[in-house]
């Protein structure tokens, strides 16, 4: 066969059925799963270590682990040391997990109490915090959120894109990602809601955490709220412990969820969320983890 001949097969390759089975590939491996170091462990050394042993590549953080403080609270002199030890452990920081804007705005229902007032005024200083904790550890996301959830959250819909907009400017200027997350506590819950907010902050700093378990008894998450969303705009994905165990009341098709995320193009994270700080019950963070990475071989 000559070269010309060669190149040519290849090309009809392509072309034909052995293109069909190189996009029905998945391409999700372990390094697309993520976990948040406070519940891994109760220090960051442990929780660094607990990465490693499973061969995580990636985690999130939220508060520092064996602390009640966000990350983006505490001293720079401490999130320089953890992550410096994160570095020269190997593990990558892919989203600081902070609590923007999660409480009553001034002028909503529920009225704010003096301290949500106060997080009212002070959010574009937090904002700021948040972002240079990101840039410390290396991250290129940071998660808020859209207000606690009044009685009519659409009437709060263009505060809510006007709030995200202010921020998705400074965030911009920074070169850092802001994930809106739904959250059944906040205004925006829903699928439709999140898809409400992201159609009215076209900004390309401004992107999706979806929560499948976020708007839990509010929508059917998968397939129908997932039809709603911009996929593009899909930026992370987290998975409670609760919706990977088989047989559970909370139980999600994830095989099913993963396999149409690739299909749309998804190229980011699964993180595992287990709900308890601190890693008390250990065997259950690991039983948690152990089926998300069973899962991501099935569809692999």
């Amino acid at each position: 066969m000559t070269r010309r001949e060669l190149l040519a097969l290849g090309a009809a390759w392509a072309g034909g059925a052995g293109a069909s089975a190189l996009w029905a590939r998945s391409h999700w491996d372990r390094s697309r799963i993520s976990a948040i170091t406070d519940e891994l462990a109760s220090t960051p050394d442990d929780a660094v270590a607990f990465a490693r042993e499973n061969g995580l590549q990636f985690v999130e953080i939220r508060n520092q682990p064996g602390t009640n403080k966000e990350y983006a609270a505490i001293r720079e002199a401490d999130i320089k040391a953890d992550a410096s030890h994160l570095v020269n452990e190997g593990v990558k920081v892919s989203c600081v997990n902070a609590s923007l804007l999660k409480f009553a705005w001034p002028g909503s229902e529920p009225a704010p109490t003096p301290a949500e007032k106060a997080r009212w005024d002070r959010r574009m200083d937090d904002l700021h915090k948040a972002l240079r904790c990101a840039q410390i550890m290396g991250a290129d996301k940071v998660r808020i959120f859209a207000g606690t959830r009044t009685a009519d959250p659409s009437a709060m819909l263009q505060r809510t894109a006007d709030t995200i907009g202010e921020m998705a400017l400074v965030a911009e200027k920074e070169k850092i990602t802001l994930l809106v997350e739904n959250d059944a506590a906040t205004n925006a819950a829903t699928s439709a809601e999140l898809a409400g907010v992201m159609k009215l902050v076209p900004s390309k700093w401004v992107g999706i955490g979806w929560n499948p378990h976020g708007a839990r008894g509010l929508e059917k998450p998968f397939p129908a709220g997932y039809a709603l969303l911009p996929k593009k705009r899909i930026l992370n994905v987290r998975a409670q412990a609760g919706g990977l165990m088989p047989g559970g009341a909370e139980t999600e098709d994830w095989k099913a969820m993963l396999l149409a995320l690739d299909r749309d193009g998804y190229g980011g994270k699964i993180v595992l969320e287990t709900g308890v700080p601190g890693s008390p019950r250990k065997a259950a963070l690991q039983d948690s983890l152990d089926q998300l990475v069973h899962i991501v071989r099935e569809v692999s």
